[in-house]
């Protein structure tokens, strides 16, 4: 099921968070989007690591989540790539967007080259739990 806004309370940090799940728009020319099961469009918002992910036509082929805030009517806003917030969905669980080079075993969370080979890095997404401390 895709769904729409759904507000996560985050109590450890204070603040109401929103996930939002969707289509990323396909055109990478445009301002990433995200096409929601009910219709809508967003507008996404996000640092620039952020936005090589929402460009990336890996990720663009998946069913896609996002945690972060609204931004106003039609945007929502991304948090930071170091709070490991977007995902892709694979039979129904979301799973944290990382990127491996199999050559080096360097593990990044934007498309690329690695950084020590300059071979092209592969989308490799991971279990959640895997992220807090978890190896390959």
């Amino acid at each position: 099921m895709i769904l729409g806004l759904a507000p996560l309370t985050l109590a450890a940090f204070g603040s109401e968070k929103q996930r939002v799940r969707g289509r990323l728009g396909s055109d990478a020319s445009n301002p990433p989007e995200l096409r929601l099961s009910d219709g809508r469009v967003l507008a996404l918002e996000a640092d620039g690591a952020s936005m090589a992910v929402l460009r990336d036509e890996r990720v663009i082929k998946e069913v896609f989540e996002a945690v972060g805030e609204s931004a106003g009517a039609d945007r929502f806003r991304i948090d930071p790539i170091h709070q490991k917030a977007m995902f892709v969905v694979r039979d129904g669980k979301p799973l944290v967007i990382t990127y491996w080079c199999a050559v080096c075993a360097i593990r990044t969370y934007s498309p690329g080259k690695c950084q020590c080979c300059q071979e092209e890095t592969e989308l490799d997404p991971r279990e959640p739990s895997l992220e807090s401390g978890g190896t390959r």
